[in-house]
């Protein structure tokens, strides 16, 4: 779960400060305000994580990729000469306990045994512009008890490539890492942003643990952050499926189907969430297409929902809906917008592997007031039940009252609920913590941003006194 973001200098940013992040957070405010940005920090790192090209240091995007950015529009004010810092981190998987498994490479000296043993991770780096190309300056990893930095050698002669130091502490000792005999040079560029030189392994005696570290780094960004974008595919009448199977529904949930498809066979837990938290297990196991079949139902968007093959022996299907008890089957090209672009919500969240993180831009679009409430229930029965951390970008006040009634009726713990308000001001994006207390209210909300009902409704009273008697 990742449990902390910052990034200075990215787009309307100039610092976002350290941005605490929780089981459930979500970030609102009005349009270009930097809420995206904020996500876009996450899915940058997991396109250079997934990036073949070790010399790329920071994935900007490209047609495959779901952020593409140029170099000068990453910038805060498009300004060259300012260094981008970047700065996550996250805590370790859990066990079914639900304690942290903690990151423990084995000691050199005795591989029986681990050299430390950390369940938070956290790692930063920043880069600068040197011939309109990104460089690192600077990345360090911190698993107390330990911590590793490498740094671009500044000053002296002219180098026509950059050249590094390595510094490092492990429980204390802070020449824990020794050079080898003879080798006296400077380590090359980092691989990424965030990767060690190959010669660091050759330059300095127990170094091996440096790995792990990178490692964990991208498999938190590569195996469990998935993302879901604000623009669904519309529905289709036929699906072809080869056999396949999607790492996640897609940026545009064009692989949701596949995703049903594929895990057909394979249960997840579907666990009523007072049951769970009373007797401490799940009730029972089922496949995704169940799981999210009943979630459809509880929204009241449909009674029943298959995926099923056109004929036998074809690799097309057709997805089939009940609006209704006993009305007739239809197709889901045939039913309201709505249900096709909550679908991939839904799947992505019953899909992906306990522990994960899903990022999730405007859930609630083409969604009724009354399911936009009821998809923060099945926000917070993920992260409850599943240990799924869901990070929102939304403009739902619905999504947000529900949030607020779960926390005073204490169906969800105030804090495993972060909330954020962004705004832009005097050219800058800021970022201000919604203050949420055990009864739900936010005393530092900000006035008027979901209208001004109140107005609205004298407005109408002083119009109604206004309007000739005789013509009513």
């Amino acid at each position: 779960m990742f449990t902390q973001i910052r990034a200075r200098n990215f787009k309307s940013w100039a610092d976002t400060e350290r941005v605490d992040l929780s089981r459930i957070s979500a970030f609102f405010g009005v349009n270009s305000s930097g809420k995206t940005s904020l996500i876009q920090t996450l899915l940058l790192m997991k396109q250079t994580t997934a990036s073949s090209d070790r010399r790329q240091v920071l994935n900007l995007g490209d047609d495959g990729t779901p952020l593409v950015l140029g170099l000068r529009d990453a910038l805060f004010k498009q300004d060259v000469n300012r260094e981008l810092y970047l700065e996550y981190a996250w805590s370790r998987p859990e066990r079914a306990q639900r304690d942290s498994i903690p990151l423990a490479p084995p000691d050199p000296v005795n591989p029986e045994r681990a050299l430390f043993e950390a369940t938070d991770v956290s790692f930063s780096t920043s880069l600068s512009v040197t011939n309109n190309q990104l460089q690192v300056e600077d990345l360090e990893y911190r698993a107390s008890p330990a911590n590793v930095s490498i740094s671009r050698v500044r000053g002296g002669r002219q180098r026509r490539i950059a050249e590094y130091r390595l510094a490092a502490s492990v429980n204390g000792d802070g020449n824990y890492l020794t050079r080898v005999p003879g080798r006296v040079w400077q380590l090359p560029p980092p691989v990424k942003c965030y990767g060690f030189p190959d010669e660091v392994f050759a330059y300095y005696k127990n170094s091996e643990f440096v790995s792990e570290l990178e490692l964990d780094l991208e498999r938190q960004f590569s195996e469990r952050l998935f993302y879901l974008g604000p623009l669904r595919q519309v529905p289709r009448r036929r699906y072809s499926w080869q056999g396949s199977t999607p790492s996640d529904v897609g940026v545009a949930g064009e692989r949701a189907i596949e995703a049903l498809l594929v895990s057909s066979s394979r249960p997840h837990p579907r666990t009523n969430t007072r049951a769970f938290n009373k007797i401490g297990r799940a009730i029972r196991r089922i496949t995704v297409e169940e799981h999210v079949a009943a979630w459809l139902a509880e929204l009241d968007l449909l009674d029943k929902f298959d995926v099923e093959p056109i004929a036998e022996g074809l690799d097309i299907y057709r997805v089939m809906v009940q609006r209704h008890a006993g009305s007739s089957p239809v197709s889901l090209a045939d039913v309201g917008f709505g249900v096709s672009q909550v679908l991939p919500v839904l799947v992505l969240l019953a899909y992906v592997p306990e522990g994960a993180t899903v990022v999730l831009e405007q859930p609630e679009l083409h969604l009724h007031p009354a399911v936009q409430a009821g998809l923060a229930d099945i926000i917070i029965e993920t992260s409850s039940v599943r240990r799924v951390q869901v990070i929102v970008e939304s403009h739902s006040e619905h999504l947000l009252r529900r949030l607020q009634r779960r926390v005073a009726e204490r169906k969800v713990h105030a804090e495993d609920v972060a909330l954020y308000f962004c705004e832009y001001q005097q050219g800058e994006s800021r970022l201000d913590r919604l203050d949420l207390n055990l009864l739900g209210e936010i005393s530092n909300w900000p006035a008027g941003f979901f209208g001004d009902p109140l107005g609205e409704s004298v407005a109408m009273v002083n119009a109604r006194r206004a309007f000739p008697a005789r013509e009513i």
